[in-house]
């Protein structure tokens, strides 16, 4: 999976995002303060086509409405605006069409400057994208490849929001458990991923690992023109990928892991190379 997965394009030119504090609105009439929220906003540089060609098939969204915009068009968000919705749900929906058997998670947890009525406008958005693709909520342990396929599925929608209620097609957030870190200290990371781990459900839920570090206002303020990927991306990410490298899959082990820049280390090959170990283990007890 990707961590804020839509952040590979975002608009200078727009105001400050309603997910931002007052004082960073104000900053922000400043241009260059745009510039540099860029570079602290952007965690991925794949678009989604190049992510889901890369292995990715968990994505994090975030979303808002732009206050003062006529209309009910939802944006992706991460300080600053990104592409519309409705564009994202398109390019991935033509990587379905022509992949039948590939099967992705569209994780939308956070929303902004959002009532009931833009909810229902994303949620029909959602419905016309991927239509008859979309896997109702069912016992998680039933949700196999197999399954999938033989109902010709192949998007979950996890929505972090109760009007997921009155929807079979999104699935609750709390399916979804994705514990965060946040900190910029790789081995308290590390030391949170594994905790997160031994205490995750056994059975009836997804887990998100976030193998992401998370800049604090004083790393931002020392760091100001290098931005998030060359103040800690890049440094972490090899010792992040050693311990996804030691992980064991299945019940209590790892599920899905998320990072920033996936395209920095073989992120995607590694994660997926693990479940060859489940391939190791159904050959052992047969």
């Amino acid at each position: 999976g990707s961590h804020d997965s839509f952040s590979y394009w975002v608009d200078e030119k727009s105001p400050v995002g309603p997910d931002q504090a007052t004082a960073i609105k104000r900053l922000a009439r400043i241009s260059l303060v745009k510039k540099i929220m860029k570079k602290w906003s952007v965690t991925q540089n794949l678009t989604f086509k190049e992510q889901l060609e890369g292995g990715i098939r968990y994505f994090d969204l975030r979303v808002s409405s732009k206050p003062g915009e006529i209309g009910q068009e939802i944006y992706f968000i991460h300080g600053l605006f990104g592409i519309k919705v409705w564009d994202g749900l398109k390019e991935i929906n033509t990587f379905l069409e022509q992949h039948p058997k590939e099967v992705v998670f569209l994780d939308f947890n956070h929303f902004y400057a959002m009532d009931d009525s833009h909810h229902c406008y994303l949620i029909n958005r959602i419905h016309s994208a991927f239509g008859s693709k979309l896997c109702s909520v069912e016992c998680v342990e039933y949700v196999t490849l197999q399954y999938m396929w033989e109902k010709k599925h192949q998007v979950l929608i996890f929505y972090h929001y109760p009007l997921y209620q009155e929807y079979p097609f999104l699935w609750p957030g709390n399916k979804m458990p994705a514990p965060w870190a946040n900190t910029t200290n790789v081995h308290k990371l590390l030391q949170f991923l594994e905790t997160t781990l031994e205490e995750r459900s056994r059975y009836g839920t997804f887990h998100v690992s976030q193998a992401i570090l998370t800049p604090r206002v004083k790393t931002i303020a020392r760091h100001l023109i290098r931005g998030l990927k060359n103040t800690l991306v890049h440094r972490n990410l090899p010792m992040i990928l050693n311990w996804v490298k030691e992980q064991k899959p299945g019940v209590m082990g790892v599920n899905i892991i998320t990072s920033d820049f996936v395209e920095l280390v073989d992120f995607a090959a590694t994660v997926i190379a693990l479940n060859d170990l489940l391939l190791e283990d159904d050959e052992s007890s047969t």
